[in-house]
């Protein structure tokens, strides 16, 4: 998938992008989903709170727009089924919801933190793998495809839950 020449936008990318910055954003980003996370978990849960950070984070798929991003579709489909199927089911099995009240509040188990932390891990740990056989930004970019896949599922679930516990 390396190119020769690249365009505009690649060498605008790649100027910005470097293994150690990639290793800095994914720990802001994994101490930022820890601290929302223990945030979240003290309000109750509605629909807006379980839909929302999936509609939201698809907007990251902009990052397609700037061709240095792009990889083919077998891979992201590949990517998005490994996440979806794979790595949400940890996911699903450490956390509920259930019913207090009048509220629905979310319920995890002691591990749900521990498993966040190992897929962020895998994560991590693979694309040092993958940085080798690919650049750095398609490395990027499958692995958000990934995680979307992940969340979509794993939120998709928690919303079925979630219409089963108000109904």
């Amino acid at each position: 998938m390396r190119r020769a020449g690249r365009a505009p936008l690649d060498r605008l990318a790649a100027m910005f992008i470097s293994p150690q910055i990639s290793a800095v954003v994914a720990l802001l980003g994994l101490t930022g989903v820890l601290i929302w996370r223990v945030r979240e978990g003290r309000t109750a849960v509605t629909p807006k709170k379980i839909l929302f950070p999936p509609a939201g984070m698809s907007t990251g798929f902009f990052m397609f727009v700037v061709p240095a991003f792009r990889v083919p579709w077998t891979w992201a489909l590949i990517a998005f089924l490994l996440g979806a199927v794979a790595l949400a089911y940890p996911l699903l099995l450490t956390s509920r919801l259930e019913r207090t009240g009048e509220t629905i509040m979310m319920k995890r188990s002691a591990a749900f933190f521990a498993v966040v932390i190992v897929l962020a891990a895998i994560r991590y740990f693979a694309r040092g793998y993958f940085d080798r056989l690919m650049t750095i930004e398609q490395t990027g970019g499958l692995f958000f495809i990934l995680a979307f896949g992940m969340i979509l599922r794993w939120r998709l679930s928690m919303f079925l839950e979630y219409r089963a516990l108000t109904a």
